[in-house]
Formats: C-alpha cells, sequence, structure tokens
C-alpha cells in the first residue's frame, strides 16, 4: 500500500510538476491548476481519520510523499497542507478547500507572521496566538514577498483575527513546520545527489568522465554521505503512530537535515561549475529550496539549542539517554 501511494504521488509529479512549471510558478504564474490536480488525488486529506473524509494514515506512512514534495520542489504547501488538515480535523473543524501553510509562530499584537514557507502562493495559514490554533486566509493579510519566490510575510488586521477560525488545540506548530521541512529537505538532498552523480558520469574532461578522478569521487561521497543520513534523520523526525511529531526526535531530524543542506548545495555546485548556479539549469531550483527550507522553522543552531536544553534539563550527565530516547525505534 505505501508503494502504491508513493508510485502514485510520484506518477502525478511527474506529469504536472515539471521544472518549467516550478519556474513559472516562482515567476508569479498561478498554481491554481497543479494544486486542483492534488487536491483531486485525495493526497491533501492523507492524515485525516477515515471517518472524517481522508486516508487514516499516520505521519511515518505519509513520509515518503512529504519527501516526494522536496524531491519535485513542489511549489505549493502540499506537506503542510496533510498535517494542517490533521490538525483541524482533530480540532473538530470543517477544513477549508485551497492549500494551507503552516507558519510557527505568529506575533499577537500585530497578528504577524514572519516568512511564512509557501505564503505567496498558499490559500490560507494555519498558525498560533494567544492559546489557540488559528486559520487565517492570505486574501485577507497584507504580503511582504521574501527573498526566496515563494516565502512572504503576513501581517493581518483585528477584524481578521475576530472571524478567523479558531481550534483550542496544544499542538507544537514549530515542530509540525520543521517536521515538515526536514522531510521536504531530505527529498531535495536524495535530488541534488542523483543530479551530481549523473553529471559527474556524463560530464567529459580530459577524455574521460569527471567522475573518474579521486578529487571528484570523494566529494560524491561526501554527498551521499550527507543525503542518506539527513533521510535517516528525517524518518525519524516523521515517526510517530498519529500525525503528531515527537518535539525531540524533530530536533534531530531538522538540524541533521539542514547541516546536510548547506554542504550539499555547496559540494554540489562545485562539482557542477559555473553552469550549476544559471536560471536555465535545474541544479538551482534545488540547492536554492536547500538554503530555503535550511531555515525554515529553525536552522541548525536553533534545534541543537532544543536538544541542548532537553539534555540538561531531563537527561544530566547522561547523553546517551537522550540519544537512545530520541533515536531508538521499536
Amino acid at each position: 500500500m505505501d508503494d502504491l501511494l508513493t508510485d502514485a504521488l510520484r506518477q502525478l509529479l511527474e506529469d504536472q510538476c515539471t521544472p518549467q512549471l516550478v519556474r513559472d510558478v516562482e515567476a508569479g504564474q498561478s498554481p491554481d491548476a497543479l494544486w486542483a490536480q492534488l487536491e483531486e488525488s485525495g493526497f491533501a486529506d492523507a492524515l485525516v481519520p477515515e471517518a472524517q473524509g481522508g486516508a487514516g494514515l499516520t505521519l511515518a506512512d505519509v513520509f515518503p510523499l512529504l519527501e516526494l514534495c522536496g524531491r519535485f520542489a513542489v511549489p505549493v504547501p502540499l506537506a503542510h497542507t496533510m498535517l494542517a488538515r490533521a490538525v483541524l480535523a482533530e480540532a473538530g473543524l470543517a477544513r477549508p478547500t485551497g492549500s494551507i501553510a503552516i507558519a510557527s509562530v505568529a506575533v499577537a499584537a500585530s497578528l504577524r507572521c514572519a516568512l511564512v514557507p509557501f505564503g505567496r502562493v498558499a490559500d490560507w495559514v494555519l498558525t498560533f496566538v494567544e492559546g489557540s490554533a488559528v486559520l487565517l486566509p492570505i486574501t485577507e493579510a497584507r504580503m511582504t514577498p521574501g527573498v526566496f519566490p515563494l516565502d512572504a510575510t503576513l501581517e493581518w488586521s483585528e477584524t481578521a483575527l475576530a472571524q478567523a477560525r479558531r481550534a483550542p488545540v496544544t499542538h507544537d506548530l514549530e515542530a509540525l513546520a520543521a517536521c515538515c521541512a526536514a522531510a521536504q529537505l531530505s527529498g531535495a538532498l536524495m535530488n541534488v545527489f542523483s543530479r551530481t552523480l549523473q553529471y559527474a558520469n556524463e560530464r567529459q574532461q580530459f577524455g574521460r568522465p569527471i567522475g573518474k578522478f579521486q578529487a571528484i569521487q570523494h566529494q560524491l561521497s561526501v554527498i551521499s554521505e550527507h543525503a542518506f543520513a539527513a533521510r535517516m534523520a528525517a524518518q525519524i523526525g516523521c515517526h510517530s503512530t498519529n500525525h503528531v511529531p515527537n518535539r525531540q526526535r524533530v530536533a534531530v531530524a531538522k538540524a541533521r537535515t539542514s547541516e546536510a543542506a548547506l554542504e550539499v548545495a555547496a559540494l554540489s555546485h562545485s562539482i557542477h561549475g559555473a553552469i550549476g548556479f544559471t536560471a536555465e539549469f535545474d541544479l538551482q531550483l534545488y540547492t536554492r529550496r536547500l538554503h530555503a527550507w535550511r531555515q525554515a522553522a529553525g536552522s541548525e543552531s536553533y534545534w541543537h539549542g532544543v536538544l541542548g536544553e532537553e539534555l540538561i534539563d531531563r537527561h544530566q550527565g547522561r547523553a546517551i539517554d537522550l540519544i537512545r530516547a530520541t533515536t531508538d525505534i521499536t
């Protein structure tokens, strides 16, 4: 069943989410046609209980789907929407049509969410204000574009907050957003590794592929090490029997995938040379996301701090206990 779901989404994304479409959406084209295909497929409701019209899957079940969102650089918040709809369903709130971005922090005084991933292309934002999860329409927000073309800082009026849907839940939206980012980073890292390996085997220099040179082989081995270690960490972050991730495991996942993002982006561009940075070459679509998602919902330094606090507060003097608690999966 897992393979059937993964293969179905992969086929849909191969057909509909081409690199050219990603470029077009980044340039300002509407993603509505792509979102309509994804909505019709039912993947956005994968984590919603069957009794409420969803597939009733767990976070561990949908990890391959979240990873595919990164592997194909999906320019809409499909991964965020899966988790957000599960939160809304649990709270008994009707799920809106359209895509939902998760904003981990909202400044309540001004209802401002800074640098929301997919904030420019989503229909709704789920955030946390004054003890409640709040669903806000992006059409009523004042938008300031971010550096990454799909992100934006959003600000709402008090009237919009008064009319917003509220859910009295205690979910850690920061951990949810970081879990999404880690899974998508994992997919993007594997894509960059595959593309770089293929390029090294095809690019000829001095009469043979550059992948035959020892220096390039060393760089490829480092990329491989980071990409696969990050994927394992992202799987740990998504290990859950429901839709709610464990914060400590998310900390491991986001810290490791963010660390890998810097190294893999740098080494892949080193192997590709100047061509990798050009707008016409597809590699930059994914390495730019590595940099953007590395910072989304907290970089590696932030999540290292979370793990450090956990070590001090609950596992004083025994780092091995924390490692076992966050990584031992039975």
